[in-house]
C-alpha cells in the first residue's frame, strides 16, 4: 500500500478499522487494537490500543499475543483476531468458531474460505499467552501458522460466493476489488 496505514486507508468512504468495528462491534464483548507505533492515530476510533511488547518487529503472532494479554487483564478468556485489512468479516464470525472450538475441544478455532484456512482470523484461549510468549522469545517463531499446527485447530469453512467474506486488502486493485465488493453487498441488502 505504498507505506501508508492501511487501517486508515478508505473502503466506500470509511477507513479499513471503522469496517471491522462495525464487523466485530456486535460480535464481541469488547475490541481492542493491536497497533505499533502512534496510538494517537487511532484516538478518534475510542479503543485500546495495545502495542507488541516482543522487541523488534516480531511478526503478526506478536500482535496475537498482546491480544491475548491484554484480554486476561481485561478478565476474557477468549480472543477473537481479525487482521484490519479483511472489512468483510462475517456477522456469524465470532459465533461459529466459538461452536467449532468447543464441539470439536479444539484448542483453536481457525477461519476459513475457498479451502484456505486465514490463521490470523481465529478464536485463541487466553491461556495460551504464556507458551506463544514462549515461543516468540526462545525459539523465534513469528508465523502464527506454524505457531497453530502445534494445537489441536477446529477449521470453520466459509463460502466465497458472491465474494469471499475474507477478501484481504493489501494492494491499490484490492481497494477497487473490495469497493466492487461493498457496492455488490449493498445491492443485495438494499
Amino acid at each position: 500500500m505504498g507505506g501508508v496505514d492501511k487501517a486508515l486507508v478508505r473502503l466506500g468512504g470509511r477507513p479499513l478499522l471503522a469496517h471491522a468495528i462495525a464487523r466485530l462491534s456486535t460480535q464481541c464483548g469488547a475490541l481492542a487494537l493491536s497497533a505499533n507505533g502512534d496510538a494517537a492515530r487511532f484516538a478518534s476510533f475510542g479503543l485500546p490500543v495495545v502495542a507488541d511488547d516482543i522487541p523488534g518487529f516480531a511478526g503478526p503472532l506478536a500482535g496475537v499475543l498482546a491480544g491475548l494479554d491484554h484480554a486476561g487483564r481485561s478478565g476474557f478468556h477468549l480472543v477473537v483476531t481479525l487482521p484490519v485489512d479483511t472489512p468483510f468479516a462475517p456477522h456469524d464470525l465470532v459465533a461459529r468458531l466459538e461452536e467449532a472450538r468447543s464441539v470439536t475441544t479444539a484448542d483453536v478455532s481457525v477461519a476459513s474460505s475457498g479451502g484456505r484456512r486465514h490463521y490470523a482470523i481465529a478464536l485463541w484461549p487466553v491461556s495460551m499467552a504464556g507458551d506463544m510468549r514462549r515461543s516468540l522469545i526462545q525459539s523465534g517463531e513469528r508465523g502464527v501458522a506454524r505457531f497453530t499446527a502445534r494445537y489441536n485447530t477446529a477449521t470453520v469453512e466459509w463460502p466465497t460466493a458472491p465474494f469471499d467474506p475474507f477478501l484481504n486488502v493489501n494492494a491499490p486493485d484490492d481497494v477497487v476489488a473490495a469497493n466492487a465488493a461493498l457496492r455488490a453487498a449493498s445491492d443485495v441488502d438494499g
